[in-house]
């Protein structure tokens, strides 16, 4: 996938965006809405034309006729209203599937750094506020905006046809008051966005702490972790009181000009009135008209205020969403064939933030060889994988896969055939037989069971009250380490991609657990090209091939026996082993 440039960074301009696929159905929408108002405004006129003529009715037959003619109107204004309705919830809820569905596709192809550096929370709270609230948005336009004009014109439009002097003085003060409004919204904008991002920070780091309860619970720092999220939840509510402020005065300030204009209005009709100048009937239509746009005047203030506060958490939900990939497909990339599983690394140079950790680093391993990687931490083991998974990009060189370069290829067909089994098992809140299928959500019951089985998972699943529909909990926390370790050992089976990544596969065994999985691992290892990474050596004694990683650059290359009598790095962290874990050198 290519960068996409097409999606709009700014709220309404993103609201568009999602929105212009459903065009047509939202031009019903809103022209039945545009009805309401107008049929609700001849009410207004027609209620004062009555009070005009109640008292030249020839006979009942008019007096009904005429209330039949209003009951008639409301019936139409009722059922506009309601189709207004109906027609929302079909294109608001179409709105709110598309912005979600592209915000959530958007933020997936960030890099794995982009995550690293964030709160899951924090990212959970922008994705519902990017896409969520625009949804939000649309039905305050959808409502509130129409309204709000057709009122305000169609009101105004009726006054000038009483008296001209009169129909410009509301518009002066109509005016006036949208200018206040856009005035003080603008000023509260950046109170709003202060706000959201607080509000995302706070949650960000409640769901920290849910996150890490148990570390919490045992190292007993319920107090300090209250002390902290007090400081996020104080920032918060002085961010919010600040712009909550901002709000109510601007309600009273919309409160006052809403008087004016009702004491400018009826006084101007009533001293027409009294002069001969305009009906009664006249009158009571303006007071109408009036009783009836102060409310919307009222509401002008509210519906600026959310509508602000609602565009500030959209806009700061994009800003943080939809920055640059950090790491995009080629505009030419094509997908990645494997078929035999060559891996060349080709004057590599690579640094993390700063830091050299790969400098003209070159690397050949041959189709179907397995091979070990050793070092001390920080050695560059992990950026090993990294590289070669894509999650970064390099500074010079190139990594190939049977002669394809990996920055040239599709990220997501260069991951399809890669397996990972990582040191942390990453598996998702749903069943035991969810979270194994996610190796190839296609696969069978059989294809499944038959996994588990190979991993050494069958027999303890079949021991939990639901079997393979247990929920796992959150990250798995349901299960024991070595048992999280054979879900995800049964997932990368069950993928079968033709190059395999253990990143300390094993570390969450016990000793008899893991004798019993490394012949699952044989298995699973045959005629792939196989990349481990281990502290425990003794895992990797049957590698075809063990390389010692030091600062980014191989030091030894050899079996396990050649190097454990060589005299070098690897023999010493060989005799360092005590029950076959790496320890730190003296």
């Amino acid at each position: 996938m290519t960068q996409d440039n097409n999606i709009p960074k700014t709220p309404l301009k993103f609201l568009w965006f999602t929105t212009k696929p459903y065009f047509w159905l939202l031009l019903l929408g809103v022209s039945f809405h545009l009805g309401v108002q107008l049929v609700n405004t001849y009410i207004a006129y027609f209620i004062g034309n009555f009070a005009d003529t109640a008292t030249s009715f020839v006979n009942a037959n008019d007096f009904v006729s005429r209330s039949l003619l209003f009951v008639l109107l409301m019936t139409i204004s009722f059922t506009l209203f309601r189709l207004t309705g109906f027609t929302a919830i079909v294109v608001v809820l179409k709105q709110h599937r598309l912005a979600f569905l592209t915000v959530k596709k958007y933020l997936l192809e960030h890099s794995h750094q982009y995550f690293t550096n964030r709160f899951a929370g924090s990212i959970a709270s922008k994705l519902f506020h990017a896409g969520d609230r625009s949804g939000e948005l649309l039905l305050m336009c959808y409502y509130g905006a129409v309204r709000l004009v057709v009122s305000f014109v169609s009101t105004g439009a009726l006054i000038l046809f009483f008296n001209l002097w009169l129909g410009c003085i509301y518009f002066l003060i109509l005016f006036v008051t949208i200018i206040i409004n856009y005035i003080l919204v603008a000023k509260r904008r950046p109170y709003v966005v202060a706000y959201s991002k607080a509000n995302s920070k706070y949650r960000g780091s409640i769901t920290d702490v849910v996150s890490n309860v148990q570390a919490v619970r045992q190292y007993a720092r319920k107090d300090l972790e209250f002390h902290w999220l007090g400081k996020d939840l104080d920032e918060m509510i002085t961010k919010d009181e600040k712009q909550w402020r901002m709000a109510e005065w601007n309600h009273v300030i919309n409160n006052i000009m809403a008087l004016i204009l009702l004491i400018a209005m009826v006084g101007g009709m009533y001293w027409l009135q009294v002069n001969n100048l305009t009906s009664l009937g006249a009158l009571i239509t303006v007071m109408i008209l009036m009783y009836r746009v102060s409310g919307v005047m009222i509401d002008l203030g509210d519906w600026m205020n959310r509508f602000i506060r609602t565009y500030g958490e959209v806009e700061e939900g994009l800003e943080e969403i939809f920055i640059e990939h950090e790491i995009v497909d080629k505009d030419v990339a094509t997908l990645l064939e494997v078929n035999r599983a060559n891996i060349a690394w080709k004057d590599v140079t690579f640094d993390y933030e700063g830091v050299s950790v790969f400098r003209d680093f070159d690397l050949h391993i041959a189709a179907g060889q397995r091979v070990g990687l050793v070092g001390h931490s920080g050695a560059g083991k992990t950026t090993f994988v990294s590289l070669l998974l894509r999650q970064y990009d390099l500074g010079a060189g190139a990594i190939e896969i049977d002669g394809q370069n990996i920055a040239k290829v599709t990220q997501d067909s260069l991951r399809e055939n890669i397996a990972v089994v990582p040191q942390e098992p990453l598996l998702f809140h749903r069943s035991i037989r969810e979270n194994i299928a996610y190796g190839n959500p296609e696969a069978s019951e059989e294809e499944i069971m038959a996994a588990a089985k190979q991993a050494q998972a069958h027999d303890f699943i079949m021991t939990l009250p639901d079997g393979y529909d247990t929920l796992v909990g959150e990250r798995g926390v349901k299960l024991s380490g070595g048992q999280k370790q054979r879900v995800a050992i049964a997932r990368a089976m069950l993928k079968d991609a033709p190059i395999l990544v253990l990143d300390e596969a094993t570390s969450a065994l016990d000793s008899e657990s893991e004798v019993a999985i490394q012949k699952a691992l044989e298995t699973l290892m045959e005629g792939k090209t196989v990349i481990a990474v281990a502290h425990r050596l003794s895992t990797l004694r049957k590698m075809d091939r063990i390389i010692v990683l030091e600062d980014g650059k191989i030091i030894e290359d050899g079996t396990h026996e050649e190097l454990s009598q060589a005299s070098g790095t690897y023999q010493k962290l060989w005799e360092h082993q005590a029950g076959g874990f790496l320890l730190d050198d003296d």
